[in-house]
């Protein structure tokens, strides 16, 4: 992207990845009302066929975590990405598809756009729904136990970031927590 249209908290921490490592990055995107954001993968996708994913994907070549973390936002929903908040880890794992190894680094970010009405890739994607904790299991549907990444990322956003749903300020309201399918 040239020029960054988006902001970085202090302290947010972006790792460097090292020549020949492949990086993905996720964003958790919180609602108004404090539900984190998933969608549904196609069951026809190679990696992880009918489950549960925040949005984000691969870096690409010459491309810096946060500029492809804006660029996942935009291509995955036409959101925007406005402000980079938390660093909520890495994670490293190796996807069904054979690619090998791979390293992840997870964001906790506000966005700008129609929070009820997400542009979804939907020859990737068949659903979408708003996650607050009493619907975490949801996220688990499809995986093995040990395969549960994003409900265990959107957990750790929600139980460590309790203050997230008072003073984030996403552009519109979120929709409720169920599927649009």
């Amino acid at each position: 992207m040239g020029g960054r249209l988006f902001t970085v908290g202090e302290g947010v921490e972006v790792p460097v990845p090292a020549p020949g490592e492949v990086w993905a990055v996720g964003a958790v995107v919180l609602g108004r009302d404090g539900r984190a954001f998933a969608q549904k993968r196609s069951p026809d996708r190679r990696l992880f066929p009918d489950t549960w994913d925040v949005v984000g994907g691969h870096v690409e070549a010459g491309e810096s975590l946060l500029d492809a973390l804006a660029r996942e936002i935009e291509e995955e929903t036409a959101w925007r990405l406005r402000h980079v908040r938390r660093f909520l880890g890495t994670s490293d794992w190796t996807g069904d598809d054979g690619a090998g190894l791979r390293h992840e680094a997870d964001y906790l970010v506000e966005v700008d756009g129609d929070l009820d009405h997400p542009a979804l890739e939907w020859s990737k994607h068949s659903a979408y729904g708003w996650f607050g904790p009493g619907d975490l299991a949801r996220l688990k549907h499809n995986r093995l136990p040990g395969e549960f990444l994003v409900h265990d990322l959107i957990a750790r956003a929600l139980r460590e970031h309790p203050d997230t749903a008072q003073d984030f300020t996403p552009c519109s309201a979120s929709a409720p927590a169920r599927d649009r399918e």
